[in-house]
């Protein structure tokens, strides 16, 4: 598995724009988008005007600190969005440079014309040669060739590309190694697979989730309460025949709100999606990567996803007299010609397996595949031999005495899951080719994992059940619907829905299309039609199926770091209430001096401590909020369980020992 290069997390490359961009979200009209973040900045601005124009309570030097301070919490949270913006715009930037500027030969009548990639229109047709980039997204609608997709996916092995199929779809940038393809343009000037890649990838299309929408109200709401909390300070000052300056109960507020949490939240969604694209998975959302985190129920088309997509020759079943070398003989003779998968590796299978070479002779007649006789063959002087379908060749040969052997051994391969080809030579029935679908390597060991994980696996096939049954065995798969539609899968995955789990779908054909699009979570292979990379919320540019195990780890990632640090935050402030109210009223409550635990020396001294902790906690948490929580596939009580032991007690800690530290450097240094 490839991945996409990433700079460093503190990379200079990095650092130096991530400082510039906290700057320029002090924009109160980005700010505003963080509501916690934004009545940090206002109770700022307010104290830093009183500093000017003089207020009372404080010294100067002691209200200029809390201004730095407050200003410098502001601007590390500004700062952690800002460097989780910048990893993705190095990508994207690369991705830029991948794409340069492109020519394509378009076709107009018998010739060419050569044109900027600017210029092609979606309908036109293009041919691209050998060594030649494909200059737009499109459908292959003329011929086979092996294209690279380096740029794109990062894996050298070209893939083939042929028109008419399910691997049709292709990417502008990617280049053809062999032979040629003609094109026809499926996306304009900037509307092309890579250029919603590279916006993807800068986040300027990144929209909040659900469960971001929920943590922010729910951090909105705590910050509302903390306001109401401080506001009604001045009464029980008041009641004790004392005051408390607006300076103070300004800092006091912005250390009880969960400004921790959300300084850290656009950055822990946006590394999200960086990290998928690092594995080569565009998310078109940031809502997919999190419903990834919560799949119950994988469903995977099988051709092309579970299986290689191609049947190969694994065996010949020789019936009545004839020998299995006779049988390899005649179907190697019959497939010589045959540029199918199925006859490339009848040729090979006859070769490796029986030690069978045979020419083909000259001037013989080949006879090509026919949908209407389902039979191709090779006729010569001296012998004609046929292979198809069954059924096909016993009306050849009807009176055949191996005709019920025949029927027998072709059962067989279909209750195993294969499909049988049978070969008669001048009216003799020799056997059957057993052709299989291939399940690509350690498919079935990723499966047990997903199984450990809590997800159950469908395959969804067109096959008979019987065929469905044996791959699906073979394959580690917990269920299978065969015989499958369109409308079956939508069916299926409606069912699972309205039953309460959330249903993620692997596919790459045209037919797969409106499945991916119920899908919750559809991830669509990048080998594909366009339609089908269209339909899906994901693409994998590898056209790994199995690599929804990361996906779905990335997902659980997201939730958790999410989570961890929403645990961490809340638990730091209810701490921090405790740790500087008792230190801060203690002159105007004697009584409260037997709660001052911490021993803090002076109300100002508590503060201000407060306020240095509040502000250095964010940076110092920014590399969890980019790297994320590790996932590790346990049941979700012992992860709860995990959350609260780590960060919950930790935010409850923390801010004692931090606070208590600061404060002996400040009363220290004479601060305060």
């Amino acid at each position: 598995m490839s991945r996409t290069a990433s700079p460093s997390m503190f990379s200079g490359t990095l650092i130096g724009p991530a400082i510039a961009g906290a700057f320029a979200k002090l924009d109160p009209r980005q700010l505003i988008r963080n509501p916690v973040m934004f009545v940090t900045a206002v109770v700022a601005l307010l104290l830093t005007v009183l500093l000017i124009v003089g207020s009372p309570g404080g010294g100067i030097a002691f209200k200029a600190q809390l201004v730095f301070w407050l200003w410098l919490t502001v601007l590390f949270g500004n700062f952690a969005e800002a460097l989780a913006e910048g990893r993705g715009k190095a990508q994207a930037a690369s991705l830029r440079a991948t794409k340069g500027e492109l020519t394509g030969n378009r076709i107009v009548g018998s010739g060419t014309e050569s044109v900027p990639a600017s210029a092609l229109k979606v309908g036109d047709i293009v041919l691209v040669s050998v060594g030649e980039l494909i200059p737009a997204d499109g459908e292959v609608v003329e011929g086979v060739a092996s294209v690279n997709e380096a740029a794109i996916t990062g894996e050298s092995a070209p893939v083939i590309r042929e028109g008419g199929g399910d691997r049709s779809a292709v990417t502008a940038g990617t280049r053809v190694v062999s032979d040629y393809l003609k094109v026809r343009v499926t996306a304009g000037p900037g509307q092309g697979f890579l250029d919603r890649m590279i916006a993807l990838v800068e986040g300027a299309e990144r929209q909040k989730t659900p469960n971001e929408i929920a943590l922010t109200i729910l951090l909105v709401g705590l910050t509302i309460v903390f306001l109401i909390a401080v506001g009604t300070i001045p009464m029980f000052a008041n009641y004790a025949a004392g005051a408390v300056p607006v300076v103070i109960l300004a800092a006091l507020l912005i250390t009880l709100i969960p400004t921790t949490i959300a300084a850290l939240l656009s950055a822990i969604g946006i590394a999200g999606m960086d990290r998928l694209v690092r594995f080569n998975v565009l998310a078109k959302s940031g809502r997919a990567v999190e419903a990834a985190g919560d799949i119950d129920v994988l469903l995977l088309d099988k051709t092309g996803t579970i299986t290689l997509g191609d049947r190969q020759a694994s065996e010949f079943r020789a019936v009545g007299r004839a020998s299995e070398r006779e049988l390899a003989e005649a179907v190697m003779l019959a497939s010589l010609a045959d540029e199918t998968p199925e006859g490339r590796s009848s040729v090979v299978l006859a070769r490796e397996k029986y030690g069978v070479d045979v020419a083909l002779p000259a001037g013989a007649e080949i006879i090509a595949f026919s949908a209407q006789t389902r039979l191709s063959g090779v006729r010569t002087d001296d012998t004609f031999v046929q292979k198809g379908a069954v059924d096909s060749i016993l009306k050849i040969v009807p009176d055949s005495p191996a005709a019920a052997e025949l029927r027998r051994v072709t059962d067989e391969i279909a209750r195993a899951g294969g499909t049988p080809l049978a070969v008669v030579r001048d009216g003799r029935i020799l056997g059957a080719i057993y052709l299989k679908d291939i399940i690509k390597g350690g498919i079935r060991e990723r499966f047990v994992e997903l199984r450990r994980m809590g997800i159950r696996t469908v395959m969804i096939t067109g096959d008979n059940p019987l065929t469905a049954a044996s791959i699906a065995a073979e394959a580690g798969v917990d269920d299978f619907l065969a015989q499958a539609t369109p409308e079956d899968k939508l069916a299926f995955i409606r069912k699972e829905q309205v039953g309460g789990r959330l249903v993620a779908m692997c596919g790459d054909g045209t037919n797969d299309a409106p499945a991916l699009a119920q899908a919750d979570v559809g991830v669509a292979m990048n080998t594909g039609t366009q339609a089908a990379r269209e339909a899906g919320n994901m693409v994998d540019l590898d056209s790994d199926p199995t690599k929804l195990i990361e996906i779905v780890g990335l997902g659980k990632q997201l939730l958790m770091t999410r989570g961890a640090l929403t645990t961490f935050s809340i638990s730091n402030d209810v701490a921090k209430y405790f740790a500087i109210l008792p230190a801060m009223f203690v002159v105007l409550y004697p009584g409260l001096a037997v709660l001052n635990v911490m021993g803090l020396a002076t109300p100002e001294s508590a503060i201000l401590s407060a306020i240095i902790f509040n502000a250095l906690i964010i940076p110092l948490l920014v590399p969890l909020a980019l790297k994320g929580v590790k996932y590790r596939p346990v049941g979700a009580g012992a992860l709860l369980a995990r959350n609260l032991a780590i960060y919950g007690v930790g935010g409850l800690i923390s801010p004692f020992i931090g606070i208590k530290l600061i404060d002996l450097a400040v009363s220290g240094l004479g601060l305060a």
